[in-house]
């Protein structure tokens, strides 16, 4: 069995639905030290005049060694209604924009979320039934694997009964890879490529939020993942 890990991410990129359909086993990274400047807490939509960030505000004042299960939303700022607002307007004419109007209100509107990682992982899991894709999801907080780095990684694959390891192209910067030879665990890269799918506003843009995909695409979505 494959398995693959993540920081659970803002309405995240296709590469990490990508990494999550070819794994058997996917693991949350909620209780490893939470990084400013990352994707835990933003990403990018596409607008008339290029791409756009959507950055959910956090409180980090104090907190610099805080783990990513532990991050407070800082909810003085508005943010859900700016980032209403933003989607509304870059895609409000988007093929499928009224198929997911519901889940955008029930984001940005009717819900309040106090952590972080509960709002990441309810958008995540919305958009795994929407691919379709039927990964086994778990939290690393839940399983209490231990270890830093490469000994973590192969902790939770003993942990969860998997045999290969399925990393990014940026695990290779990091990860020991004598390490997994070792524990008899066989180590994968992704190999993603970005697919072009219909896109609003000109010329093609990669690297954005799934959402883009979504509501230009929608049903068809899961289609631009060979």
């Amino acid at each position: 069995m494959i398995l693959s890990v993540h920081q659970p991410q803002y309405i995240p990129w296709l590469g990490y639905f990508d990494k999550i359909r070819k794994s058997d086993c996917f693991v949350f990274l909620d209780d490893v030290q939470y990084k400013k400047r990352e994707y835990e807490n933003r990403n990018k939509i596409k607008a008339s005049d290029g791409a756009h960030w959507l950055t959910v505000p956090v409180i980090t004042k104090g907190a610099y060694f805080q783990k990513i299960n532990d991050v407070l939303i800082d909810d003085t700022q508005r943010w859900q209604e700016k980032h209403y607002k933003a989607i509304e307007f870059s895609y409000h004419k988007a093929p499928d924009f009224k198929r997911y109007l519901p889940f955008l209100e029930e984001v940005f509107i009717r819900r309040k979320w106090e952590k972080l990682v509960d709002l990441n992982i309810f958008i995540i899991k919305f958009v795994l039934k929407e691919l379709e894709i039927g990964t086994t999801i778990s939290l690393e907080s839940e399983i209490a694997a231990g270890g830093q780095s490469t000994d973590r990684i192969i902790n939770i694959c003993r942990k969860l009964g998997c045999d290969s390891y399925l990393s990014g192209m940026g695990g290779s910067a990091y990860l020991v890879e004598e390490k997994f030879s070792s524990a008899g665990i066989k180590l994968i890269y992704q190999d993603f490529k970005h697919p072009e799918y219909p896109q609003q506003f000109g010329g093609f843009e990669s690297n954005l939020s799934v959402i883009d995909l979504l509501l230009n695409c929608g049903p068809h979505a899961g289609k631009y993942f060979s």
